[in-house]
């Protein structure tokens, strides 16, 4: 007689919080405006990582996580579950992202020439690798840079990833491989990509 194992702790966590996720957003879809707010809090956080990943820029971060909320809450009554909210709210969020960087894209920037980057201070350690991740990510294309950060930073699975871009999955894969072969590049070796296969 075989023993079953018991899920793995991150699993069992992740079950929870899609749990309450559910009766969170069944009230909200009722009209509750408490679990409506509870439900945005919950995903806030890691909502406003991903914006500031993927602008490059705690302002724009801001901006663009407020638009992603707005748009969570407009659209939460059309919300059919097909995906789990995380998921949904994770491609609300990446595409206003990509909305900003292209709005980016189209406004001039005075002074800037076009193989400027965002400075790299060399304070601490960690402070300096994080601006020279940054600096490195913000050289990426919008959609490299989306599908690495899905994968390294929330540690997404793939199929998750392809369902948040709308893209098939061997597109994600040579996505997050070309953006993690860039990112070396960029950073001259030093570092490792974070979350490699």
């Amino acid at each position: 007689m075989r023993s079953r194992r018991a899920p793995p702790e991150g699993d069992r966590y992740a079950a929870v919080i899609a749990s309450e996720d559910d009766r969170l957003v069944a009230q909200a879809q009722a009209g509750d405006r408490r679990a409506l707010e509870a439900l945005l809090r919950a995903h806030q956080d890691r909502l406003f990582v991903v914006c500031r990943r993927l602008t490059g820029s705690d302002a724009d971060a801001a901006d663009v996580l407020q638009d992603a909320m707005i748009a969570l809450v407009r659209g939460l009554p059309r919300f059919d579950r097909r995906s789990s909210f995380a998921t949904w709210s994770y491609r609300i969020a990446v595409n206003a992202s990509l909305d900003e960087l292209r709005a980016r894209s189209r406004r001039p920037r005075p002074g800037a020439g076009p193989d400027d980057g965002p400075p790299v201070a060399d304070r601490t350690d960690g402070v300096a690798e994080r601006l020279e991740l940054d600096a490195a990510l913000s050289r990426l294309s919008p959609e490299h840079r989306a599908a690495v950060v899905l994968r390294d930073l929330c540690q997404l699975e793939y199929s998750e990833i392809a369902e948040i871009l709308h893209v098939p999955l061997g597109t994600v894969r040579s996505r997050i491989a070309r953006g993690r072969a860039a990112m070396v590049a960029l950073l001259g070796g030093r570092h490792e990509p974070v979350g490699a296969p």
